[in-house]
């Protein structure tokens, strides 16, 4: 069976479309052996709960220094003997040691069509007031693996999303949410989990 962890930061919305996926067999040969989150208290870690997932929070706040930290977030990615790691919604840097231990077995969710609005500031509502205050008429979401840089990591998938003229930063995101990043991280876990999936010369290549 093929082992993810799943590390998130705020309501979880993201893990629930993975756990819903796998119960309905969307995404097959997978179970999530762990749900890590960086704050206390938040909702997906009553959703993991809910489901009967492992989870734990390991958070900066509770560690002397940004190393200490660190360390301690890849001992518990190591223990959950993950094949791949899942970042959904989870806004902490990755630290670099993590990167070259698990390379192209850490995937991303980001809610744009990189490489626009992405990188150094562009997370959560920012990227949908970014498009809004561009005047974009298409944006969606991208799938992708995680390498050094900020939304740089080779693209695995990518899904658009119309922009309504009257669409605000809230409304454009949950659009965003139900009709791409649900639909794509899934089927990418799903893709990877079933050895469809392989980068080369840094750009990924599927076989179907």
């Amino acid at each position: 069976m093929f082992r993810i962890a799943v590390l998130v930061s705020g309501g979880g919305t993201n893990l629930q479309a993975i756990i819903d996926r796998i119960a309905d067999g969307t995404i097959t040969n997978t179970e999530i052996a762990a749900v890590i989150s960086n704050n206390p208290g938040v909702f997906a870690l009553e959703r993991a709960k809910k489901a009967g997932i492992p989870s734990q929070c390991i958070s900066p706040k509770d560690f002397e220094s940004r190393e200490r930290f660190n360390e301690a977030l890849l001992a518990a990615v190591d223990a959950a003997e993950a094949d791949l790691i899942v970042l959904a919604g989870f806004l902490v840097v990755i630290p670099e040691i993590m990167i070259r231990k698990y390379r192209n077995r850490i995937i991303n969710i980001h809610p744009s069509l990189i490489p626009s609005f992405c990188g150094t500031g562009y997370y959560g509502l920012k990227v949908h007031e970014g498009a809004l205050a561009r005047g974009v008429k298409i944006t969606g979401a991208t799938c992708h693996f995680v390498d050094e840089g900020t939304d740089t990591g080779p693209i695995i998938l990518q899904k658009a999303v119309e922009v309504q003229q009257d669409d605000t930063p809230k409304v454009l995101q949950q659009r965003v949410m139900e009709q791409a990043e649900w639909i794509i991280l899934p089927k990418a876990i799903n893709l990877i989990a079933n050895g469809k999936v392989r980068v080369v010369d840094g750009l990924v290549q599927i076989s179907e």
